[in-house]
């Protein structure tokens, strides 16, 4: 993990909030609210929650705007490298902003490398930063700054979250994953990151398992060591997991069997090993794809006959035989072939999962409905 300094640094791009400071105007001398939705992972629903809060701050009459310094989540478009979270923001929101302010460092993998030679200077990408975020505030009454990946993301160059809220003046809201107690280790050491900026802890995509100690254990404890959670997001399937017909496009997969394509994947199991352990494995699967080599029929058999599964994905270019084909399609359990082998292919799959793929406008609307129902956001937008 990146180490991180919360405290801001002494620099010239550092001024007084009653004068050049990106966060003293929007119009006249109103300062523009300023809230950063930072997150402990990557993946943890932080770009739904961002557009989702501010529709919602929208609804309630408020002119908002949108940034993401830093570009994590990247893409080729039109022969550039850009970050698809900026793009569904400038759509959903209405917003006209040009993309070079709406993310103004691209942190992509070539970035890096030339940052960690000495070729990227901290104080100018901070100035990049502060005047895009100047520029788009205008005219708003808040602002709503994504995170990038992890809150250390960025370190390297001093523009890691906490960097970011203190050069922006931003209140924190961090999102957090939960399955287990030791979990809140990892809130307290973000926590300590932002220090006073720290508004509070949403927990997200919680499942029903770890729900109920959460909130009757761990939130308590967390609001005693005086950091404030806000909500706790259950799991929900259209949230967590992407349909068999989006893995299908997103692994490039020949459909075998067409039925079912509508079903919810959130978890993949590889079938590699005998056809009875398989059978015991894949019953005790839930919501799941099993991937094996299309020519593994008996593995093919076992996960049809397992209630939790939702699709086969055969690796290795291997076509199964029409007994197979036929059970699939009486169960209505889709089958997709792929030409790469079973460990890439999981590999993929599993980034496909990670990746959000879902996030589109019926992705804000679920989660709007999910911070209108679970948390307090009131408290959130302050």
């Amino acid at each position: 993990m990146t180490d991180t300094d919360p405290e801001p640094e002494s620099t010239d791009i550092e001024t007084d909030t009653d004068t050049e400071s990106g966060t003293d105007s929007t119009s006249g001398d109103t300062p523009v609210e300023t809230l950063l939705v930072s997150s402990l992972e990557e993946s943890t629903g932080k770009t739904a929650i961002t557009l989702a809060l501010a529709r919602l701050a929208r609804d309630e009459g408020d002119s908002v705007g949108y940034m993401k310094p830093k570009g994590t989540r990247l893409q080729s478009n039109v022969g550039k490298t850009l970050d698809e979270d900026p793009l569904l923001a400038r759509e959903l929101l209405g917003l006209e902003a040009e993309m070079h302010d709406l993310e103004p460092v691209v942190y992509s993998p070539t970035f890096i490398e030339q940052a960690i030679r000495g070729r990227e200077d901290p104080d100018e990408l901070r100035e990049r930063v502060r005047e895009a975020f100047e520029t788009l505030a205008t005219d708003h009454d808040r602002m709503f700054v994504e995170g990038g990946g992890r809150y250390d993301v960025g370190g390297i160059v001093d523009i890691a979250d906490p960097d970011i809220a203190d050069l922006l003046d931003a209140r924190v809201l961090l999102v957090a994953p939960y399955e287990i107690p030791a979990d809140v280790d990892d809130v307290i050491a973000a926590a300590e990151a932002f220090g006073d900026r720290l508004a509070g802890v949403v927990f997200n995509d919680v499942p029903d398992a770890a729900y109920d100690g959460l909130e009757t254990d761990v939130v308590p404890f967390l609001e005693g060591r005086g950091i404030p959670v806000h909500g706790v997001l259950p799991s929900e399937r259209e949230l967590s997991g992407v349909t068999v017909a989006e893995l299908a496009d997103e692994l490039g997969a020949s459909v075998l069997v067409d039925d079912g394509q509508d079903g919810y994947v959130e978890r993949f199991t590889v079938g590699a090993m005998g056809p009875d352990s398989a059978l015991r494995h894949f019953r005790r699967t839930r919501d799941a794809a099993v991937i094996t080599g299309g020519d593994r029929a008996e593995i093919h058999t076992a996960a049809l006959e397992a209630p939790g599964v939702r699709c086969l994905i055969l690796t290795g270019g291997h076509r199964p035989p029409r007994a197979i084909v036929g059970q699939a399609s009486e169960k209505g359990v889709p089958i997709l072939a792929v030409q790469t082998d079973t460990l890439t292919t999981v590999e993929r799959a599993e980034d496909v999962v990670r990746s959000g793929r879902t996030r589109d406008a019926d992705t804000v609307d679920r989660m709007q409905r999910l911070l209108s129902d679970h948390a307090a956001v009131d408290s959130i937008l302050g």
